[in-house]
Formats: C-alpha cells, sequence, structure tokens
C-alpha cells in the first residue's frame, strides 16, 4: 500500500513538473490563441466548447487566466461570466479528483505520525467550505496550484466545489470583463487593456483572505489539539 501511495505520489509530482517545463519552454499560448480563435467560429457551440475545455486545461495545468480572458471576448461579460464560471468549477474538480487519486494517501501516510500535522489536516477538512473559499479569493495562490494543493488535503468534494465556485466569482469577473474590452482576441489573451480600480481592491481583499485562511486553519489545528491532550 506504501509502495504504491509513493508511486502515484511520484508520478504526480513528475507530471507536474514536466507541465510546468512545457507551459514555460512551448508557445502554449500560441496554441490556447488559435484554439480560441477556432472555438469562436463554432457559432451557438462556443460557449458549451469553451465550458468544456476547461477540463482538460485544468489537469494540464494550462493557465486560466489566459482561458477567462479569451472567453471574455469572444462572448462578453454576461455569457462570459456563465461559461468561465462554471468551466472553471468542473475544470477545478477534475484536477482535484486526478490529484486527490494519485497523492491523497502518501499525504495521509506521511502525516500520520506528526499529530501537530494532522491536526492541521484534519483543521482543513472540518473548515473546508471556508478555507477554499477564503483561499481562492487570493490574488496569490495560482488557479492551477491551489486545485492540487487542496486535493492533497482532507477537505471534502462538497466543500471544494462550492468553496470554489464562490471563490472564483470576483476574480472572474474582473478577468471576463477585462477580456471583453480588449481590442482583439491577441490583445486579450494577454490582458492589455485598461485594468479596473476594482483590481486594487480584489489584490487588497484577497491578502486579508489568505491571512483569514492561515488564522483559521491554525486556530482550528490548536483546539483539536487541546482537545486530543484533555482527552488523553
Amino acid at each position: 500500500m506504501r509502495d504504491r501511495a509513493a508511486f502515484r505520489a511520484g508520478l504526480l509530482a513528475g507530471a507536474a513538473i514536466v507541465l510546468c517545463l512545457a507551459a514555460v519552454l512551448l508557445p502554449v499560448r500560441e496554441q490556447i490563441a488559435a484554439l480560441l480563435a477556432w472555438v469562436g467560429r463554432r457559432g451557438a457551440l462556443s460557449g458549451v466548447l469553451l465550458c468544456l475545455a476547461w477540463i482538460p486545461a485544468a489537469v494540464l495545468v494550462v493557465p486560466g487566466s489566459v482561458l477567462t480572458l479569451g472567453t471574455g471576448f469572444l462572448l462578453g461579460p454576461g455569457w462570459g461570466l456563465l461559461v468561465v464560471s462554471i468551466g472553471s468549477t468542473l475544470g477545478a474538480t477534475a484536477a482535484f479528483l486526478v490529484g486527490q487519486k494519485l497523492g491523497r494517501d502518501w499525504v495521509r501516510e506521511r502525516i500520520g505520525g506528526h499529530e501537530r500535522l494532522r491536526g492541521v489536516d484534519g483543521a482543513i477538512e472540518r473548515e473546508g467550505l471556508k478555507v477554499v473559499l477564503l483561499l481562492r479569493l487570493s490574488p496569490l495562490i495560482p488557479y492551477n496550484a491551489l486545485n492540487y494543493a487542496l486535493s492533497l488535503t482532507g477537505v471534502g468534494l462538497r466543500d471544494y466545489m462550492i468553496g470554489s465556485w464562490l471563490g472564483m466569482l470576483p476574480g472572474t469577473v474582473l478577468y471576463v470583463a477585462l477580456g471583453a474590452g480588449a481590442r482583439s482576441l491577441a490583445a486579450a489573451m494577454t490582458g492589455a487593456s485598461e485594468r479596473p480600480a476594482a483590481w486594487i481592491a480584489l489584490g487588497v481583499a484577497g491578502l486579508v483572505a489568505t491571512a483569514t485562511a492561515v488564522w483559521l486553519v491554525a486556530r482550528a489545528a490548536r483546539r483539536a489539539l487541546a482537545v486530543r491532550t484533555e482527552t488523553e
């Protein structure tokens, strides 16, 4: 069992390294631009295709901001928001399930002998919805990194999906609007348009949310450890 969990964890880590190198070294942005241009000519199917594209994109660590900006340009702020909101949640869930399948058992075994780490993991599980919501509001943690990071914790799927959807909404609104205001698809994909003042507000709120998430997990972990010590 341990060998299998270690193999899965190694496979996940190796795949993550390869995908990150590919994102840096290969013309990923150009390929996504070509894909978006093609999808944009599919008429009524464009929204469905853009929504479903998030699933392989998230699993393969394709930058979510590029898809969001491009979708905003192609579909506008209204339909763009709907498609990205649903698609990004589906993609995040797919990556979460892949990471959970490959790495969760290994993490559980590694922290088995560390009481404090077990306390932190248990705190994230109990406060799952709040923690995911707060972390998703943070501009410091990339979408793809958080998908796989949370998959290694004890957070439940339901809390993960709801927290992700709600927490990503503010950023989705801004990115879609930014893409919709671009003059061309190429400009949209680089975010080359005037950024609204709300961008600064989202950044500040995200920093506060990150600090709150850390505090929440630390408090819950301390309480769990205190209860366990009293019981023993």
